[in-house]
């Protein structure tokens, strides 16, 4: 290994390595598209409407048919090539805006106003897509594979005993910024005005071929519990027990492509007690280089004993989340321009869950060979 070491220096800096640390560079590997992944909420797109959306730059328009069907085509015309989401709804077709070229729901061109049958051209790319707990997933890769990989569900979304909010954010970051970040609680400092001074400690990790999981313990070292930290952790405490008899922790799990985040409070490894924290969340790069994504997600919230009670509080959980959220955001924007500023990942990561993590997110994504 060689390195650059200036001369004369009045302020010495640390040697840094000519050679790149990492020649794997995980930011130049891209989503895999033999997965399911959110491109818009349910209530975005009523019946007859049309939305242009990304999926690693490719453009798709989804649209809801008269039936209320959820139907992806490649977002240009076969024709001039213009965004088939600027088009009309009809029945279960979409009609293109400039000339009227028509494709039904699997892409084929049905019609072209100033042609017969006979003479119809090829039509466009179709993609599955599907509904699930309120969001709308599509499937960028092989279709054979679609059905055997649909999720049945989305967090804790459909339970009653839960109150769920909706996340989202569009992210100027690699997707593989925002694993890291939620898995790696060791950056709770940088959320001390929010909660106060926490220490995390690694109480286990595990890993297969497409996941790995942490678990943490944490320790207030300095400050106090904001409002909303409370409702969240405290609120479904038994009346009377103390929060020193509790070994309340959190597990992060990364099951590619997706992540959740659960916290337990009182709950040994081996119970299977519900959490009083369920996180899911789903990152969909949207250009081609994959350096932006959107993230949706669902964060919800174990109702207290007490009827209502959660209805009452939960601004202080909207107030605190959002708050954590934006910080997350924008520490993972700066890892995405120090990125681009150095060409290359510098990163010296030696905490093992991170690494385990890496490796999962190395062998599942698709290399991608430029950008």
């Amino acid at each position: 290994m060689r390195f650059t070491i200036p001369e004369d220096s009045a302020n010495p800096i640390l040697p840094r390595p000519v050679d790149l640390p990492n020649p794997f560079d995980l930011r130049r590997v891209g989503a895999h598209p033999d997965y399911w992944y959110p491109l818009a909420w349910s209530n975005e797109l009523a019946v007859g409407r049309v939305l242009g959306r990304y999926f690693a730059g490719d453009p798709i328009a989804l649209y809801r048919s008269a039936g209320g069907g959820v139907f992806a085509l490649e977002d240009r015309c076969a024709h001039r090539q213009v965004p088939l989401h600027l088009g009309v709804v009809c029945g279960d077709e979409l009609k293109c805006h400039y000339h009227g070229w028509t494709y039904d729901c699997r892409g084929k061109c049905v019609s072209v106003p100033y042609l017969g049958k006979e003479r119809l051209p090829n039509g466009v790319r179709s993609y599955p897509a599907c509904e699930v707990d309120g969001m709308i997933l599509v499937f960028p890769g092989d279709p054979h594979l679609a059905q055997s990989r649909l999720p049945t569900s989305l967090g804790s979304y459909q339970r009653k005993d839960y109150k769920t909010r909706p996340l989202y954010r569009e992210v100027a970051c690699h997707y593989t910024f925002m694993h890291e970040n939620l898995f790696d609680m060791n950056h709770q400092f940088m959320h001390r005005k929010q909660m106060g001074s926490i220490r995390a400690h690694c109480i286990g990790r595990e890993h297969g071929e497409k996941w790995a999981q942490v678990e943490y313990s944490f320790k207030r070292t300095e400050g106090k519990q904001s409002l909303g930290e409370q409702v969240i952790v405290d609120l479904v405490r038994k009346r009377g027990e103390k929060k020193k008899d509790f070994r309340d922790h959190m597990r992060i799990r990364t099951d590619y492509p997706v992540q959740s985040l659960k916290v337990w409070v009182g709950r040994d490894i081996q119970d299977t007690q519900d959490p009083v924290l369920d996180v899911w969340l789903g990152y969909t790069p949207t250009d081609a280089e994959q350096r932006t994504n959107r993230t949706y997600g669902y964060l919800s919230v174990k109702k207290p004993p007490v009827p209502g009670l959660i209805h009452a509080v939960w601004p202080f959980v909207v107030w605190f989340t959002e708050n954590i959220f934006r910080e997350d955001k924008e520490i993972v924007e700066h890892e995405q321009r120090a990125y681009d500023a150095q060409g290359a990942d510098w990163n010296n990561e030696i905490f093992p869950a991170l690494r385990d993590l890496r490796a999962v997110l190395a062998r599942c994504g698709l290399r991608r060979t430029s950008g």
